[in-house]
C-alpha cells in the first residue's frame, strides 16, 4: 500500500516541506521514490516512525539526534541518546527558571547596596590556560579549562591558592578576547601541555563579592563598575573574577561565591 506525501503530511501533520527535508536529510525516507516524477510515497508502517520524529522536534531534539534514535541498533543505545536529550532539557529549564527569577527581583525595585572595597594584591606565580575565546562558548571553555588546571595541579601533587580570571574589556564589547584563567600555585610546574606557568601581575582593584549563579553575576558587576565609574578611579586593564565558592564546592548556585575586581588607580600603598 502506498501513500501519497499529501495523505501522509495530513496522516502525521508534517507537513510536505517538513517529509521533504527529512527526507533529504536521511531521517525520514519514503518508502518509494518515483524515479520519473519524483513522487515520495510511504508506507502504512512509517507513520509511527514519523509521529514519533514530530515528538521529537516538538521537544527540540536536534535532527542529527532523532536520526541516532531511529537508526539505532538496540534499545540502549536509543535510550542513551533520549536520555542525553532529556538532560539537556533539564538544564535549559533550570537556566530559564534562574532567569526567571532574576528578571522577576530586578521587577520587584532596586536590589540592596553591595558593598565595595579596595583591595592591593601582589603579583603571583600561577599555571594559566590563556586562549581566545567567544562570549558564547565562553562557559564551555572556562569549566575546561578549570578542569585541567586542577587535574594538572593534583597530579604534580602542588598546593593551589583561589582561581581566578583575567578578562580584557573586549570580551564585553565585542563577545571576543584573550582570556586567562589561572590557579596561583605554590611551586612552579613543569609542563607541556595546554597550562602554562605566568606570573599574575600586582593591581589595585575595587572588589566587590558576588552571592549566587553566574547568570546573575551582571548584578555586581554593575555595583562595581557603577562605583568606580562615580569616583572616577578607573584605569585600563582586565576585569578579574576570584572564584572562592563553586560548583566543585557545593552544586547549591546560592551559595557560590565570586570576587569582582575592577582594576582602579593606586588607593592604599602596598607594603
Amino acid at each position: 500500500m502506498r501513500i501519497t506525501i499529501g495523505d501522509f503530511a495530513r496522516m502525521t501533520h508534517l507537513s510536505i516541506k517538513a517529509l521533504r527535508h527529512y527526507h533529504d536529510v536521511g531521517v525520514l525516507v519514503p518508502a518509494e521514490v518515483d524515479p520519473s516524477s519524483g513522487y515520495r510515497f510511504y508506507h502504512p508502517d512509517q507513520v509511527q516512525a514519523a509521529r514519533v520524529v514530530r515528538r521529537f522536534r516538538d521537544l527540540g531534539m536536534p535532527l542529527d539526534d532523532i536520526k541516532a534514535v531511529l537508526q539505532a541498533a538496540d534499545p540502549a543505545t536509543r535510550t542513551e541518546v533520549i536520555i542525553a536529550h532529556l538532560q539537556q532539557m533539564q538544564t535549559q529549564l533550570s537556566q530559564i527558571q534562574a532567569t526567571v527569577t532574576s528578571l522577576r527581583s530586578l521587577l520587584d525595585g532596586p536590589a540592596a547596596p553591595v558593598p565595595v572595597e579596595h583591595r592591593s594584591v601582589p603579583a603571583v606565580s600561577a599555571l594559566a590556560i590563556a586562549e581566545r575565546v567567544t562570549m558564547s562558548d565562553f562557559e564551555a571553555w572556562w569549566v575546561d579549562a578549570f578542569d585541567e588546571l586542577h587535574d594538572t595541579v593534583r597530579a604534580a601533587g602542588v598546593t593551589a591558592g583561589t582561581g581566578g580570571g583575567l578578562y580584557p574589556g573586549e570580551l564585553f564589547e565585542v563577545e571576543v578576547a584573550d582570556v586567562v584563567a589561572f590557579l596561583p600555585v605554590a611551586a612552579r610546574i613543569e609542563v607541556r601541555s595546554r597550562p602554562q606557568m605566568i606570573e599574575v601581575p600586582a593591581a589595585d582593584l575595587a572588589i566587590a563579592v558576588h552571592h549566587g549563579p553566574f547568570a546573575e553575576l551582571d548584578r555586581t558587576y554593575a555595583a562595581v563598575g557603577t562605583h568606580v565609574a562615580e569616583g572616577e578611579l578607573g584605569v585600563d586593564g582586565p576585569i578579574r573574577e576570584y572564584y572562592l565558592v563553586t560548583a566543585t564546592d557545593t552544586p547549591d548556585e546560592a551559595q557560590h561565591r565570586t570576587e569582582v575586581c575592577w582594576p582602579i588607580f593606586r588607593t592604599i600603598e602596598r607594603r
